[in-house]
């Protein structure tokens, strides 16, 4: 075969092969001492680690600017370790936000409770209630750089410096904001928590969690405080696990080594790998959510049927001081609305919403409503509903990728269950030409458009 008739050389691929392996082999017994006992770096089996999900955790790493990560099933599964790695061997404290998704609470008031955790519930507008308090028993703030469902701005530096004061860890759960539009660990948190689920994902799939460590936290500085981290313990053989991993990756070695490996809450090679195409489009899907839900916030603020937007920019003066001066790059693509009606014509609005779809995810490509006091606040005590600040009224959107004008049509025809905005308030005007049109067709086409029919014809 000549020169010119031989085969162009294969290329290498672009997108990462899926290494689809549950354990992994040595080349000599010596090599696999070394690694099952921490001496030296390699994977084992599935459960602690595999090639994507680092690649997943490298990656998210640098998004937060941080120092290490560790992926886990889910959201949830990285806020328990987290707790689990900071307060398992003690009866810790918690001080955490009212204002907090309702699987969180659940998770600090039952299930971790049972362990001997103990929380008090704080309003991350006020730190001053945060300060109050602080137990010598307390070991973490937990908040969330945006709210859900309310999507208010913590005060976060404040909080954080409270937390540092009184020997705490700052966790702050990120999945709102995305690293796209906020980074905690520049404003004192020490760990980030993400549900990869939700915007790192972007479409509804695949279900995985990240807990990051932004490099902040050094248990060293108070070894009495953290034992477990920095003694010498058989489990690490009769090491301490600063001394294994370093001060700055103490405790997440602790979390993947011990409370993943033990619990076995792993994500596997293909969601990794799913979610990491999903990055891939981060920045473009949550910026344009980000001008979307303010668009629509902006909109619905003046609608006759809705009584409260919450959102940053309709949050009053100091919101929109913590937004402009707090590092934020977005505000987000969730928001909720308090409805002006009856818990009746609430119901009555969902179950007119014909595009946007009743499900309780978020940064989903398709835009989603939930009714957070029927379903991921529904075991909230009356106590801890009127410290949140949701009621039967409010109704949660998560905005996805559908242009402007359709989901202004969907949500001005259901609101019209409560209050007609055909006759245009000052919001109505505000629309463009094309939102109008469609909305006005809506209101004379019932069957505009099924739920089954949109994303078959977009």
């Amino acid at each position: 075969m000549t020169e010119q008739t031989k085969p162009a050389p294969l290329g290498s691929p672009i997108v990462a092969p899926i290494h689809h392996s549950a354990a992994y082999a040595f080349n000599t017994l010596a090599d696999a001492r070394a690694v099952f006992a921490q001496r030296a770096a390699g994977y084992t089996y599935a459960r602690t680690g595999n090639p994507n999900v680092t690649a997943l955790e490298s990656a998210v790493t640098k998004l937060e600017r941080a120092e290490c990560a560790v992926a886990t099933s889910s959201g949830q599964a990285a806020v328990t370790l987290a707790l689990l790695a900071l307060t398992g061997p003690v009866n810790g404290h918690v001080v955490a936000s009212s204002h907090l998704y309702g699987g969180t609470v659940d998770l600090l008031t039952d299930t971790l409770a049972e362990t001997g955790l103990t929380v008090t519930f704080a309003d991350p507008r006020y730190p001053e209630q945060w300060e109050a308090a602080v137990t010598p028993e307390t070991r973490v703030f937990f908040l969330e750089s945006i709210a859900n469902p309310l999507a208010d701005l913590p005060e976060l530096d404040a909080i954080a410096d409270i937390a540092h004061r009184n020997g705490a860890v700052v966790i702050v759960d990120n999945t709102v904001a995305t690293p796209h539009l906020f980074t905690p660990g520049e404003h004192g948190a020490d760990l980030v928590i993400h549900s990869a689920t939700k915007y790192l994902s972007g479409h509804g799939g695949p279900l995985g969690g990240l807990l990051v460590d932004t490099g902040n936290f050094d248990p060293s500085e108070d070894p009495e405080r953290w034992p477990w981290l920095t003694t010498p313990h058989p489990r690490w053989g009769d090491r301490s696990p600063v001394e294994i991993y370093g001060a700055k990756r103490a405790l997440l070695g602790v979390a993947r080594c011990k409370y993943l490996n033990d619990l076995g809450p792993c994500m596997t090679a293909i969601t990794a790998h799913e979610i990491l195409q999903g990055i891939s489009t981060l920045g473009v899907r949550v910026e344009r959510q980000s001008a979307t839900a303010a668009s629509l916030a902006a909109t619905l603020n003046r609608h006759p049927a809705v009584a409260r937007v919450h959102h940053p920019h309709f949050g009053g003066a100091r919101q929109e001081e913590l937004y402009a001066q707090g590092g934020y790059r977005g505000t987000g693509g969730v928001f909720s609305v308090d409805l002006n009606g009856t818990p009746e014509q609430v119901e009555q609005v969902v179950n007119s919403l014909r595009l946007i779809k009743l499900a309780a995810n978020i940064g989903d490509v398709r835009t989603l409503v939930a009714h957070p006091a029927s379903m991921t606040h529904c075991r909230l005590t009356p106590e801890q509903f009127e410290a949140s600040g949701i009621t039967e009224q409010t109704l949660r959107f998560t905005v996805g990728l559908e242009d402007v004008a359709d989901i202004t049509a969907d949500l001005f025809q259901a609101l019209s269950v409560i209050a007609d905005a055909t006759e245009p308030p000052a919001a109505w005007e505000r629309l463009s030409n094309a939102a109008r049109a469609t909305a006005e067709w809506v209101h004379r086409d019932p069957n505009y458009p099924s739920k089954d029919s949109f994303h078959d014809r977009h």
